[in-house]
């Protein structure tokens, strides 16, 4: 059977996270971010809220981790729809409320060539965050994979 390196690294992901604890995820589905979309549309053991608008659904995601006290994922895609969620990024961190945010992004190779959607978001929430991690491109190494968990453990 063939597999998805993608899809494998994003249940990865989500399996480590809900084992640590997370219990929601707000997802505004995108052409970059099907891996991980997929991978929390495919468990039972999260509840899940899908929007459209990136910025709707990242506030949904901070009333939701302010009235629980408990950490919200938020995902998207990549380009423009990274930055729709900073307003929300920038309250729940001043007012010290938990929010993870998952955001694709397009590979080193298709950086800066002018392709549609193509912004520079590596740290993008850098002045309003207190853990960032870029995976890269997903691997098979054991040590690419350790490196997902122990990302994930520091997140909650």
């Amino acid at each position: 059977m063939k597999y998805n390196i993608n899809f494998l690294v994003s249940q990865l992901l989500v399996e480590t996270l809900i084992k640590l604890g997370l219990k929601h995820v707000c997802i505004s589905p995108g052409s970059r971010n099907t891996p991980v979309t997929l991978a929390f549309a495919r468990n039972e053991k999260i509840d899940k809220r899908v929007f459209v608008d990136e910025r709707s659904s990242a506030f949904f995601a901070l009333g939701m981790a302010k009235a629980s006290g408990l950490p919200v994922a938020v995902v998207c895609t990549s380009g423009t729809a990274a930055a729709e969620m900073y307003p929300a990024i920038v309250e729940a961190y001043t007012a010290q409320i938990p929010l993870i945010v998952i955001t694709a992004d397009r590979p080193e190779y298709l950086k800066n060539t002018g392709s549609n959607q193509t912004i520079n978001q590596t740290n993008i929430y850098s002045a309003n965050c207190d853990h960032f991690f870029d995976p890269g491109l997903p691997e098979t190494s054991l040590f690419y994979l350790q490196g997902i968990v122990g990302t994930s453990k520091k997140l909650l």
